[in-house]
């Protein structure tokens, strides 16, 4: 008898648990319901199963339960009973299944009426591409692509010269609208996830996969891969933002064709050093960085990544966040520099000052430090030089008070707060991994003798 009841007790909390948990489907932003519905139809039916069996379990166990004086009959076969237990097992299986091929072979069949967007996932964050006014995506080789070229497009190829390329992990759709999602990857197995969205597809390397989808309400959903990619794989998440027309056209025209960064002039260094005196005033004649201003040295840093933070800076991105004292001080300085050109002349005249080392202040247990640099090591290198195809700046020779002030900041969500710092995102979840104030100092205290 105890047994019954514990087999009603485990049928009951079950039941429960599925119906009363808070983890649920998020609500469906794409024209997806049939997903849904083969969903719930399958657990509907597993749940009829579910509740029969254990039912007939406690039935057999109250009724053919140890008796004295009593002895089990023995019936080793029932012709009945299979016939009952083939047709009611094929119903079952046929609920499940019909709806789940119907519902596929929707997903395989693109609808005429499309827009195209190419998905491209790398270790770890995701970038777009749109196909210009030809309506047709250029050509692409992995062994083009590079830090001026990240998503390797061939320069021979005409049709490619209108692509908009949209190298950051916040891509914008059209609402209502039928898109395909080419899939891509650089490196290793990925998958492109948003769960509002329902459908999912694996992002393999040598191959383009696809999925498709109607946009079927406005707002912002978040980006997931949902294959196992590596080190950073819980860290790698982007953002999809469905607009109406007029909202997502702005956004489009404020990112580049591949013509345009191609015709892209050089930085321009004599006009950089002259915006860079305001610049100079905090970090130094030489960009050597001042800690008595809470400035840090700029010398030996990227260019790519000094120019995604001075826009950061100018677009709110960065500095805004409650307690980012310093970083508040940042924005109006960013704000000197009016547009595109005077960032890249500036960011060049800094790529162009003499790297000086920086004195250690930060003490630690640098064994200790090693150890838990071996999460950081797989974005920002071995060595500290940082990883431009992982978004991972230079470590190495960066002011160590800077460094644990960040990495503070970070850990208090003080940066990467906002919503489009999707970079500064990862590395808040990614410093989760430093328990306390002295795992920052012993890491810190490491990366001062790369």
């Amino acid at each position: 008898m105890a047994t019954a009841i514990g087999i009603l007790i485990l049928v009951i909390v079950t039941l429960l648990f599925h119906f009363l948990s808070p983890w649920q489907f998020t609500e469906i932003a794409a024209d997806w319901g049939s997903i849904d519905f083969a969903v719930d139809l399958t657990f509907l039916v597993m749940g009829i199963v579910y509740v029969l069996l254990n039912g007939f379990l406690i039935w057999v166990v109250i009724k053919y339960r140890h008796r004295k004086g009593v002895k089990a009959h023995y019936e080793p076969e029932s012709e009945k009973l299979e016939w009952w237990l083939t047709i009611i097992t094929t119903v079952g299986v046929v609920a499940i299944l019909a709806p789940g091929l119907w519902v596929w072979a929707r997903v395989v069949e693109v609808p005429v009426d499309h827009e195209v967007v190419e998905v491209v996932g790398a270790q770890w964050h995701w970038s777009f591409r749109f196909p210009g006014e030809d309506g047709v995506l250029g050509q692409t080789a992995v062994r083009e692509m590079s830090v001026d070229n990240p998503f390797g497009m061939k320069a021979d190829d005409p049709a490619g010269r209108d692509d908009i390329l949209v190298h950051n992990g916040e891509v914008h759709l059209r609402n209502d609208t039928n898109y395909k999602f080419l899939l891509r990857s650089k490196e290793v197995l990925h998958n492109f996830t948003v769960p509002q969205f329902r459908v999912k597809m694996d992002l393999v390397p040598g191959m383009v996969s696809y999925q498709w989808l109607k946009t079927t309400r406005t707002g912002r959903f978040e980006i997931l891969c949902e294959e196992y990619c590596g080190m950073g794989h819980f860290a790698m998440r982007g953002s999809v933002v469905v607009d109406e027309n007029a909202a997502f056209e702005e956004w489009l025209s404020g990112y580049p064709t591949y013509a345009d960064i191609l015709a892209e002039p050089e930085p321009d260094l004599a006009a950089g050093q002259a915006q860079y005196a305001v610049c100079s005033a905090c970090h130094g004649a030489n960009g050597e960085g001042n800690a008595a201003l809470n400035a840090p040295n700029l010398a030996g840093q990227q260019d790519w990544y000094l120019e995604r933070q001075i826009n950061n800076f100018k677009h709110g991105i960065r500095g805004s966040a409650s307690g980012d004292t310093f970083g508040a001080q940042m924005a109006p300085m960013a704000a000197t520099l009016i547009d595109e050109a005077a960032v890249r002349n500036v960011v060049g005249y800094i790529a162009s000052l003499p790297v000086s080392g920086s004195p250690a202040t930060v003490s630690g247990d640098v064994e200790r430090g090693e150890e838990i640099y071996g999460t950081c090591k797989s974005c920002h290198g071995a060595d500290g030089n940082g990883i431009w195809s992982q978004n991972a700046p230079r470590l190495k020779g960066v002011n160590d008070w800077y460094l644990e002030r960040q990495i503070q900041n970070y850990r208090q969500d003080v940066r990467g707060s906002h919503p489009q710092d999707l970079y500064g995102k990862q590395m808040s979840l990614v410093s989760g991994v430093l328990r306390d104030d002295q795992s920052v100092k012993d890491l810190v205290a490491y990366i001062n003798t790369l």
